[in-house]
C-alpha cells in the first residue's frame, strides 16, 4: 500500500541526517540564515550550494515556509483522495501500485497530487498517473526519444507535459514493463 504524504514526510525527515549530514531544524535554520524567501530560491539554494537532492530540498523549503513536515495535514485537501472518490475508488490500488514501485527509485522521487492527476517528479518531472475515466487510469511517461510501442502509445492530445500515455485497467497492468517504462524515464529526468 502506498504511503500517505505525511508517512512519506516523516520518512524523509527520519533519514534526512543519515542522507544529506543533518537533520531537519539544521537545514531550516541555515535556509532562514540565507534571508530567501521564496520556496524556488530555497531549493536551489540547497541544490547547488549543498548538494541536496531536490526531494529534500523542497521538503526543507516547505517547511520554512509553513511546517508542513510537522503538520498533519487537512484531510479535506487530500488531492489524490478525491480523484479517486466515488466510481473511481475501485481504481485506488492501481494508482498506490504505481506509487510503491515509484518510491523504490529513490529518495528523490516527488510524488506532487494536482487536483485531476499526481505529477512524479525528480529533478523535472518524468511521469503522471491520471484517473481518466471511471473504469481506467492513464499513466503519462516522458521518453521522447522512445518509439510508441504496443501499449505504450503516443500521449496525443492526453496531455502536453508527457510524450507517451499507458491505459491501465487494473493492478495486472502495473507489470514489469510498465515500471521499466517508468524507471526509464524517472533515470531521465536526473
Amino acid at each position: 500500500m502506498a504511503q500517505s504524504p505525511q508517512e512519506m514526510a516523516d520518512k524523509m525527515v527520519a533519514n534526512m541526517p543519515e542522507k544529506t549530514g543533518k537533520p531537519l531544524a539544521d537545514w531550516v535554520a541555515i535556509v532562514k540564515a540565507s534571508g530567501l524567501e521564496k520556496h524556488g530560491e530555497m531549493v536551489k539554494l540547497l541544490k547547488s550550494e549543498h548538494g541536496m537532492t531536490h526531494g529534500f530540498a523542497n521538503l526543507v523549503a516547505h517547511e520554512v515556509r509553513g511546517g508542513v513536515a510537522t503538520k498533519l495535514p487537512d484531510p479535506s485537501s487530500d488531492l489524490v483522495a478525491a480523484q479517486y472518490a466515488g466510481d473511481k475508488a475501485v481504481l485506488r490500488p492501481i494508482h498506490d501500485a504505481i506509487a510503491d514501485a515509484v518510491a523504490g527509485f529513490g529518495g528523490d522521487v516527488e510524488q506532487a497530487p494536482k487536483k485531476t492527476y499526481v505529477s512524479l517528479r525528480r529533478a523535472k518531472q518524468f511521469a503522471l498517473v491520471q484517473p481518466s475515466t471511471k473504469t481506467r487510469v492513464d499513466v503519462g511517461i516522458n521518453l521522447k526519444d522512445v518509439p510508441s510501442q504496443g501499449r505504450l502509445e503516443v500521449s496525443g492530445s492526453f496531455n502536453g507535459m508527457v510524450s507517451h500515455r499507458v491505459r491501465l485497467g487494473s493492478v495486472a497492468d502495473v507489470d514489469a514493463e510498465l515500471i521499466e517504462w517508468l524507471r526509464m524515464a524517472y533515470d531521465r529526468a536526473g
